[in-house]
């Protein structure tokens, strides 16, 4: 009988990939052997009968779906070896089956569906630049924090509502009666606690106690390859829950968005955002926020916003009612090939301060235009979203050092950063929406006057209209444009 090796691989920290023996990713060798970067299975001669290349593929099957739950497998001598150890095969999968039922069962008790009632622009064929603004429904997630009623959700869930209703998840059909929890299934009106619409994060609150939580991830260092469970209400279908992977640990979807995300191809739809993505202990590793997709539905492209950023944002929005945010007065950007040549700088990689706030604090402490920045607090700053990410997180209490090279020269400065107020919320207050809507543009508008200046800390412009607020609903046209946005000329025409 032919001989049958299989051999399960794993990298240098002795964990196996379960996303890398997916049967379409994997790859026919020579002499038969089928193989993959860090699972795979080799199969030793190339004359083996149909019956046994089968058992070789169930039993690649059996091991990375396992791989999780146990190391590794002894190999195998032959086939009848296979199938005297598929038992053993079969205690795994069921041990893996078990685990991930138990991580579920202790997250979805926490996972709420949220049913936004708002106001929006009438879809119909007209070519007016204005419409009639009707109610309108919008559904997605939010996951319960602390057990005295506040939950997370995504900004964009909750955008431009005038009613916000948290639907409370029921128990399994199949739950005990007398071990169900006492708030199951129970509808709840939500107050809106704070936005920052920037990191696309909101703060709820229900007056409710003693509620089942999911609590944030104390190592905030995710690692590419982890399993993670993506759980919303996809649809308007309740406490959907999906299994994947993370794809990536830093994603920037938008070259010139600063803003990184965890991509994991657990499935995502519609109605999912805001909802959770957690690892294997049931820890909330990101708040699920966007995918990528050509079709509308899930295609494995989904973003979530990183624990860190999260919990950031939960202290401030149930502190302050606002995001705080430290302010240097500097702007930096990407440095790219083309811009190190034309600039003649000393490296075509990195981050460069690329404009200086009259009076603000980088002038004060010596930074200079041109300057490249190389560390942050001593972090190494690689490229303009590692930045970003340092300044967001950095205490507004606390000196800032920065590290830049100018010229070939490399110099350290200390900065007392002050406290950034983003108050562009407060704009959708200020203009009458039914005569300020730009239907084409799905934005609400209002001059640059002395309503909006004050909101509007920094701004150099005088003059031009800012965007107040954006429209909802499925077809909302997408323009780039965000709230606090000043408008200044259109098709070269000054406003």
């Amino acid at each position: 009988m032919p001989s049958l090796e299989l051999q399960l691989l794993k990298d240098s920290e002795g964990a196996a990939s379960v996303r890398d023996v997916l049967p379409s990713e994997i790859q026919a060798g020579p002499s038969g052997t089928v193989a993959r970067t860090q699972a795979h299975v080799v199969c030793a001669n190339s004359l083996m009968t149909t019956l046994q290349r089968m058992k070789c593929g169930i039993a690649c099957l059996l091991l990375a779906t396992s791989a999780r739950a146990q190391t590794a497998l002894r190999p195998f001598a032959d086939a009848d070896a296979v199938r005297l150890n598929a038992p053993r095969s079969a205690s795994l999968l069921r041990d893996l089956d078990s685990s991930l039922e138990q991580v579920v069962a202790k997250v979805s008790p926490a996972v709420v569906q949220i049913v936004v009632t708002g106001y929006g622009p009438l879809e119909d064929h007209g070519h007016s630049d204005t419409a009639r603004i009707v109610r309108q429904h919008a559904i997605g997630a939010g996951v319960i924090v602390d057990p005295d009623g506040y939950i997370i959700t995504n900004a964009h869930v909750v955008q431009g509502a005038q009613r916000i209703r948290v639907i409370l998840p029921s128990p399994p059909a199949d739950s005990p009666l007398d071990i169900q929890p006492i708030h199951a299934g129970q509808i709840l009106d939500a107050k809106l606690l704070g936005t920052h619409k920037q990191s696309d994060l909101a703060l709820l609150k229900v007056e409710e106690t003693h509620l089942p939580t999911v609590p944030l991830r104390d190592d905030a260092r995710v690692r590419q390859g982890e399993l993670v469970f993506a759980i919303g209400s996809p649809e308007g279908l309740r406490n959907s829950v999906t299994m994947g992977v993370v794809s990536s640990v830093a994603r920037q979807p938008d070259p010139d968005d600063p803003r990184v995300y965890i991509q994991t191809d657990a499935a995502l739809n519609p109605g999912n955002s805001g909802g959770p993505l957690v690892d294997i202990d049931g820890n909330l590793v990101g708040i699920n926020t966007m995918m990528l997709s050509e079709g509308g539905g899930s295609e494995g492209l989904g973003f979530a916003i990183p624990a860190a950023i999260v919990n950031f944002d939960y202290q401030n929005l149930r502190k302050y009612g606002r995001v705080e945010r430290v302010a240097i007065g500097a702007r930096m950007q990407n440095i790219t090939p083309t811009l190190a040549a034309g600039l003649g700088l000393a490296r075509s990689w990195g981050a460069i301060v690329s404009d200086m706030e009259s009076g603000g604090a980088a002038e004060a402490a010596g930074l200079q235009i041109d300057d490249i920045v190389l560390a942050i607090d001593n972090r190494p700053i690689p490229t303009l979203p590692d930045l970003m990410a340092v300044l967001y997180l950095h205490p507004a209490d606390k000196i800032l050092k920065i590290d830049v090279l100018r010229g070939v020269s490399r110099m350290s400065f200390n900065l007392s950063v002050k406290v950034y107020h983003e108050n562009v919320d407060e704009l959708s207050d200020i203009p009458d929406l039914q005569k300020s809507l730009i239907r084409k543009l799905s934005i609400f508008v209002t001059d640059l006057d002395e309503r909006v200046r004050p909101v509007l800390q920094g701004t150099r412009s005088d003059s031009g209209v800012v965007v107040v607020a954006q429209t909802a609903g499925p077809n909302v046209v997408d323009t780039g444009l965000e709230t606090g946005d000043i408008i200044r000329a259109l098709d070269r025409i000054p406003l």
